[in-house]
């Protein structure tokens, strides 16, 4: 049996994942996308793969790994770039597949179906990581919300918590958009392509500057 104040804190880490999970960006675009062209398992892998990136940074602050923590933070400038050029790759091949020929855009999405799950969770799973910012919130976060006296214990409970809030946010995001899949209309999945891929364009450019210290 769960005691009472670990049970409290898991509680109040799965509110903080829906929190952290919630807010619209890349993911969420991510996310969205590959639900409507590849279907709801590469969605869900996506936003696994976010939500597990999220519980491992918190886990490094949960458990004190200040070492590590300060490593990951003095190099976040590269990962920000590293993730910047990633978001640049995707965003191109959504509108490299846009501009194909329409029955091009349906066989590749067809055959996207039930595949690639890996990659799906690879790619949001690194896109994550590459704020590594993230840990200094979970350090507050960690030490504001666990459990008094509850130690590892508490802080690993608040981490498990986070995780879990977090996929519940990501299987509702895809439940949604898989149940208005089917009703979408002829050549709307080339519109979906165009526009996720300008706009994962325009966070990656605006992570690639970020990363070169151009704007903040």
């Amino acid at each position: 049996m769960i005691a009472p104040d670990i049970a409290g804190t898991l509680l109040r880490g799965a509110g903080i994942g829906l929190a952290i999970a919630a807010p619209v960006g890349p993911i969420a675009l991510l996310c969205i996308r590959r639900t409507l062209a590849a279907g709801p398992a590469a969605g869900v892998a996506s936003g696994v793969g976010a939500a597990t990136a999220d519980a491992l940074y918190g886990l490094v602050a949960a458990l004190g790994l200040g070492v590590l923590a300060a490593v990951l933070v003095d190099h976040a400038a590269l990962l920000r770039v590293a993730g910047g050029l990633l978001l640049a790759w995707l965003g191109l091949g959504a509108l490299r597949r846009a501009l194909a020929p329409p029955h091009a855009v349906a066989e590749a999405a067809a055959g996207r179906e039930g595949t690639g799950l890996a990659g799906a969770f690879a790619s949001t799973f690194a896109l994550t990581l590459a704020n590594p910012m993230t840990i200094l919130s979970f350090a507050g976060v960690v030490a504001a919300l666990a459990a008094p006296g509850g130690g590892a214990a508490a802080g690993l409970a608040l981490v498990a918590g986070v995780f879990l809030g977090s996929v519940a946010w990501w299987l509702l995001l895809v439940g949604s958009v898989a149940a208005v899949r089917g009703s979408l209309p002829s050549g709307a999945l080339r519109w979906i392509e165009g526009l996720s891929g300008a706009a994962l364009l325009g966070f990656g450019a605006y992570a690639l500057l970020a990363g070169l210290g151009v704007v903040a």
